[in-house]
């Protein structure tokens, strides 16, 4: 066996992957708690519950769902690639 292993891969791995939980919390955090607390003091969850309860059976979210999923991926992506690319500066 030779010497020991070394961590250098693993350590561009972790700050990559740290970066992009961060992003994706920060987004969290950004988006989904002040839509919630206001949909909690307007009374929209109460309309929200009813829709779910009564919604069509066909499920999936559909082609504008997919979209736009994959639109908010694909921003998510562009902005940690360019904080990583503007730290490599």
């Amino acid at each position: 066996m030779s010497g020991p292993v070394t961590m250098v891969c693993m350590s561009s791995g972790v700050k990559w992957w740290t970066r992009v939980c961060a992003a994706v919390t920060g987004a969290v955090l950004t988006l989904v708690v002040p839509v919630h607390a206001w949909a909690a003091s307007s009374g929209v969850a109460q309309v929200s519950v009813e829709a779910v309860r009564f919604r069509r059976r066909g499920g999936g979210a559909g082609i504008f769902g997919t979209i736009c999923c994959l639109l908010v991926v694909a921003v998510i992506a562009l902005v940690v690639f360019l904080i990583a690319r503007r730290r490599r500066r």
